[in-house]
């Protein structure tokens, strides 16, 4: 059992090898409390799986993500919206609590659970019903 459950939002014509290039939103309903500072350093470290980018940067995105993320508890939802070419939109429970403009961090959030080098394949496929 995880620790949250996802829902994927997009378009019909959504394709998985570009998913970055598509506005789509993507769900995390938690199953247990977890601390906004873990959930945005777990994420740095999935990205990371993807693509390497230097310590400026990734301390720039860890301390925007842990301004974002604030500590949840069971039911919590965060959800993120891919804008393309733009950057990535935020909200906790359905409030707005801000956005990251930038498109390389968007494609690498977002690549947690879209991108070929997820840790968690599985997801991938059940998220965009690949066969």
């Amino acid at each position: 059992m995880g620790i949250y459950d996802t829902r994927l939002w997009s378009t019909s014509s959504f394709a998985l090898d570009q998913y970055d290039q598509y506005p789509f939103a993507l769900e995390l309903q938690y199953r247990r409390s977890l601390s906004g500072k873990l959930i945005a350093k777990r994420s740095l470290q999935e990205m990371q799986r993807q693509s390497s980018f230097d310590s400026t940067q990734a301390d720039n995105w860890l301390a925007r993500m842990q301004a974002l993320f604030p500590d949840v508890k069971a039911g919590d939802r965060i959800t993120g919206f891919n804008q393309p070419g733009v950057g990535a939109r935020f909200a906790v429970n359905g409030k707005p609590v801000g956005e990251l403009r930038d498109a390389l961090f968007a494609k690498l959030f977002f690549g947690i659970w879209l991108s070929p080098q997820t840790s968690e394949s599985a997801m991938r496929c059940a998220l965009a019903q690949c066969s």
